[in-house]
C-alpha cells in the first residue's frame, strides 16, 4: 500500500458521493480506488466509472469488485501517467495524501475536467479554500477558471488504518464561464506571481515596483485594501478587481 488510508465508514462514503454529485450520464474517473469501497458507491450514481489503482497488491480485490459492476472499468496503473478522457468527465477519489499536490496539478491541466472531489488532509483543504481567511498562491492563480470549495470534514476514525489527522472534502469546479478572457490570463498570472514572489512584506510594496503609485493607490482604495495587507490576506475576488483596475486602458484627454 502506498501510505493510503482506506475509507471504510459507509455513511461517509455516501456523504462523499453526494458531495461529488455524479449524474446518470456522467463519466467519473476515480483515483486511488483501493479495494473498491468508493468505486461501488460511485458506480451506483454515475453513468460510467474508470477506477485507477497503482498498487498491484490491491488489484485482485479491486478487479473482483469491478467484475460485478458493468459500468466500471478497472485500471491497475499509475493514474498520474494517464491521459484525461476526450469528453467531459469528473474526478473523485480518496487519494494517498502524499500524492495530493500531483493529483491536483493533473486535474488543473486536464482540459476536459468539469469537477474534482478529493479527500485530502484537513489542513490542505483549508489552505486551498481560504481557511483562516488566508489564500494560497495556487488558489488565487487558478481562480478565474476554477472555484475551490471546502465541502466537508471527515473524522480520522472513518479510515483504516486510522491517520493522525482528519480529512477534508476538497471540491474543485471548472467555471462554465471563466472570470477573465483567455487573452488576459498571462497578465493576471504575472500579477499574481509578482504579488506572491515579491518583497517588502506587503502586496502593495511588491506591486509598487511594477505599477505607477497613483494608479496603485487608487486601485487599493477601490478594493478597500490597506497598504500593509500581506499577500495571503487578499481574497481572490480582490485580486481580480485589482487586475482589472491596474490593467484597464488609460484614458487620454
Amino acid at each position: 500500500m502506498l501510505s493510503q488510508n482506506f475509507l471504510t465508514d459507509p455513511a461517509v462514503v455516501e456523504s462523499f458521493v453526494r458531495a461529488a454529485r455524479p449524474g446518470p450520464d456522467d463519466v467519473v474517473v476515480e483515483v486511488g480506488a483501493g479495494r473498491g469501497h468508493l468505486t461501488r458507491a460511485l458506480a451506483g450514481a454515475a453513468g460510467r466509472v474508470v477506477a485507477y489503482e497503482v498498487d498491484p497488491g490491491l488489484a485482485a480485490d479491486l478487479a473482483a469488485t469491478c467484475r460485478t459492476l458493468p459500468n466500471v472499468t478497472c485500471r491497475i496503473e499509475d493514474f498520474l501517467l494517464a491521459r484525461p478522457p476526450r469528453g467531459p468527465f469528473a474526478l473523485a477519489g480518496n487519494i494517498p495524501w502524499a500524492m495530493t499536490a500531483a493529483v491536483v496539478d493533473w486535474c488543473l491541466a486536464a482540459p476536459t475536467l468539469t469537477a474534482a472531489t478529493l479527500l485530502t488532509q484537513w489542513e490542505y483543504a483549508r489552505k486551498r479554500t481560504g481557511g483562516y481567511g488566508r489564500w494560497s498562491r495556487l488558489t488565487v492563480l487558478t481562480w478565474p477558471s476554477f472555484e475551490w470549495r471546502l465541502a466537508g470534514r471527515v473524522p480520522r476514525t472513518a479510515f483504516r488504518p486510522v491517520p493522525r489527522v482528519d480529512a477534508g472534502v476538497l471540491r474543485l469546479e471548472r467555471r462554465p464561464r471563466p472570470l477573465l478572457p483567455s487573452t488576459a490570463l498571462p497578465a493576471y498570472e504575472r500579477l499574481v506571481g509578482i504579488g506572491f514572489g515579491g518583497v517588502g512584506g506587503s502586496l502593495y510594496a511588491s506591486l509598487r515596483r511594477h505599477h505607477p503609485v497613483g494608479r496603485l493607490d487608487a486601485a487599493f482604495r477601490a478594493v478597500r485594501l490597506d497598504r500593509a495587507t500581506v499577500v495571503a490576506d487578499v481574497w481572490p475576488e480582490q485580486w481580480l478587481t485589482l487586475f482589472r483596475l491596474l490593467h484597464a486602458p488609460t484614458r487620454r484627454h
